[in-house]
């Protein structure tokens, strides 16, 4: 019995700790690809008239990509806060 019990302790200190790592790997990429788009509009919309063409469209190539990480990126934070029994916002 006892040894029971602390295997589901283990294996809930284990779950613990990749929900903590998956976390802050997100809330990482989180933060990296914030700036990263605000790079890519700025260069897309603001400053274009600066860049070459080739630049440009791979600003607005790049946008798309990284909107798409941005996105992955917000749903592994409300995984692990899930997993950690944060509140999810």
């Amino acid at each position: 019995m006892n040894t029971l019990m602390l295997n589901n302790l283990n294996s809930q200190i284990q779950f613990s700790s990749l929900y903590e790592t998956v976390l802050i790997a997100a809330n990482t990429a989180l933060a990296l690809s914030l700036v990263c788009i605000t790079a890519s509009i700025l260069i897309s919309y603001t400053f274009a008239e600066y860049f070459s063409m080739a630049v440009q469209v791979s600003a607005y190539i790049g946008t798309i990509v990284i909107a798409a990480i941005l996105k992955v990126s917000y749903v592994l934070r409300c995984i692990a806060q899930h997993g950690l029994g944060q509140e999810v916002r």
